[in-house]
């Protein structure tokens, strides 16, 4: 008697990963358009796109048409771009500075952003000259500067007192362009100014338009492929900027090239949709929870889980209170602040 031998199978995925990714970046944005106030059936979406970009002549409402094309589309989209380029600021900076806690939005980056983009529209520095996105990235700058220089001064180096000394920093950093923001709008801004930046500064998506999405987009990719063109990099930097030297990495330029590219993009989706906290917070750690550390899968990974978070961050803010709009800054807060409690805690029981 023979005995059958098992041959093993190895068992494909059913589709490539590629088509997969594909899939939901498509997907993401169609569902933010398709999901709202008043919920508006995939098919109308389907033939409102089809008018506007193939002349397809399906019978609308014209209301139906502006809304899908003109409102929720821009507006996914944005929310998408901004999602995904606030995801790798945050995985880039806790790489970086080796800190689990950094992100635009703790480090002041996003405070000295609005304080920038406050600046040029509300006290009109630059004399309509200078864009906001402009003032917006010189203000993210300045504040990244100035929380580097009191971590240094306050003895912060390697280590876990440096890593703690970095966010202390961040916090006095954003409580004083914070400060400085809200004295420029009682200074300068009329009554109703005022209400529409307060607005504004906690994020909001309500205004943007077409020429916002291109905007966004464009900061998203610069950011994105920055962190992919320094992918070997970053892996060097998870252990030290002494352990990247030795392994030939240029650590200044390289430091230089991907903070600005961090500022950069955090300044112009400030400038767009506000101040958006703890996507840069969380996203990366949930990444890393499914993909590992390497950062050649943790960086599309966060992009693509940034752009989701976001985009349904954007949809729960307009259907979570009936007949208002929330703030989406209020929707990430309230995912974000449980998850940075989460971080505080595991942190404490791993050292």
């Amino acid at each position: 008697m023979t005995a059958d031998v098992g041959v093993p199978t190895v068992r494909r995925p059913l589709a490539p990963v590629w088509l997969w990714v594909s899939l939901l970046i498509v997907a993401a944005p169609l569902a933010g358009t398709a999901l709202g106030e008043t919920p508006i059936p995939l098919s109308t979406v389907w033939q409102a796109l089809a008018n506007q970009m193939l002349g397809a002549g399906y019978p609308l409402d014209p209301i139906d048409q502006g809304i899908v094309w003109a409102y929720r589309l821009p507006r996914a989209l944005v929310a998408g771009a901004c999602g995904a380029g606030l995801a790798i600021s945050g995985l880039v900076l806790q790489t970086l500075l080796r800190n689990a806690l950094a992100d635009p939005y703790l480090l002041g980056i996003s405070a000295g952003a609005s304080t920038g983009a406050v600046t040029v529209a509300v006290a009109g520095i630059g004399a309509g000259f200078v864009p906001m996105s402009a003032g917006a990235l010189l203000g993210a700058i300045a504040a990244f500067a100035l929380v580097v220089g009191l971590a240094r001064l306050s003895g912060g180096g390697p280590g876990a007192r440096g890593a703690a000394q970095i966010v202390l920093a961040g916090i006095a950093g954003s409580q004083l362009f914070n400060a400085l923001t809200s004295f420029i709008i009682a200074r300068s801004a009329s009554a109703e100014q005022a209400r529409g930046i307060m607005f504004w500064l906690l994020g909001n998506l309500s205004g943007v338009r077409w020429d916002d999405v291109g905007l966004s987009l464009a900061a998203a990719v610069t950011v994105l492929g920055a962190a992919a063109w320094h992918i070997r990099a970053l892996d060097a930097f998870a252990f030290g900027t002494e352990s990247a030297a030795s392994l030939g990495v240029p650590v200044r330029r390289v430091q230089a090239v991907l903070i600005l590219a961090t500022a950069m993009a955090t300044a112009v989706m400030v400038s767009v949709t506000g101040a958006i906290g703890f996507v840069g917070l969380v996203v990366p750690h949930a990444a890393r929870f499914l993909v590992g550390t390497r950062h050649a899968r943790l960086v599309p990974v966060s992009a693509l889980i940034g752009m989701v978070f976001l985009i349904a961050a954007d949809v729960i803010a307009r259907m979570l209170v009936p007949g208002q709009t929330l703030p989406i800054g209020v929707v990430t807060a309230l995912v974000g602040a449980p998850a940075f409690a989460a971080i505080l805690i595991r942190g404490r029981s791993a050292s």
